[in-house]
């Protein structure tokens, strides 16, 4: 008993000490991981004749009004910003961040930071509002009672995407067969059409591979947009 009451006492600051040293681990881990994402960003970005950036730029929310991502929040920022052209097109990909308030029961106000990845791909004129993201399970409840929720020939292109326009046409000039047979290859991201741009993201923070892939899709949806609709919005029709 001389023993294990002393190492009773002792317990509950073996526990703190351990957690201490957990969080200390996971806080170095988490900094060698950024660290080596932004090396690998740069590279990237330098590989491809692009300009990276690690300053904030709290311009975002201004610059593309068109997009209601940007304006939750407070505290809204881009950072780790690419810049460039890709494929001829002006391109900006960065790390958004916006802050998000709750109280809980006693009055204690809390903070959320939320962090995404976006890629935003510059036309040169104007396009009309178009969404096209993967169908959730809320999207599914919506469609019962009468949710504005496009519907296409293709069943499955339907059943995997939620398109939203304010201009069903416009929706179907751009939404060709070629296109949601090469979107149902890409079903994760989110697509929305605004303004002078096009903006895609899917909520979490990308990897060098995951922007070329981003990129990759919204630079397929461009090129299979139809000659006349580019005509009429171009003013050329």
């Amino acid at each position: 008993m001389e023993i294990i009451g002393p190492l009773v006492l002792l317990a509950p600051f073996a526990l703190i000490i351990g957690f201490v040293a957990l969080v200390v681990v996971l806080v170095v881990l988490g900094f060698k991981a950024n660290k080596k994402r932004n090396e690998e960003l740069a590279i990237w970005a330098m590989a491809n004749g692009l300009t990276f950036s690690m300053e904030e730029d709290h311009s975002i929310d201004e610059r593309y009004p068109w997009f209601d991502v940007f304006r939750e929040g407070d505290d809204r920022y881009a950072q780790f910003t690419i810049q460039g052209e890709v494929a001829s097109r002006p391109i900006t990909a960065f790390d958004y961040h916006y802050e998000t308030h709750s109280t809980d029961s006693k009055g204690n106000r809390e903070t959320t930071d939320h962090h995404f990845s976006a890629v935003i791909v510059d036309v040169g004129f104007v396009l009309k509002p178009l969404t096209i993201r993967p169908e959730s399970i809320l999207d599914k409840i919506g469609s019962v009672f009468g949710a504005n929720d496009i519907d296409f020939e293709s069943t499955e292109f339907s059943k995997a995407f939620c398109v939203q326009a304010p201009d069903k046409k416009w929706a179907f000039d751009v939404i060709q067969q070629s296109t949601m047979e090469f979107l149902l290859a890409s079903r994760r991201y989110q697509i929305v059409f605004g303004g002078l741009s096009i903006l895609i993201f899917d909520g979490s923070c990308f990897s060098a591979q995951e922007y070329q892939e981003a990129l990759t899709v919204v630079n397929g949806v461009l090129d299979r947009l139809p000659e006349y609709l580019l005509r009429e919005h171009k003013g050329q029709a």
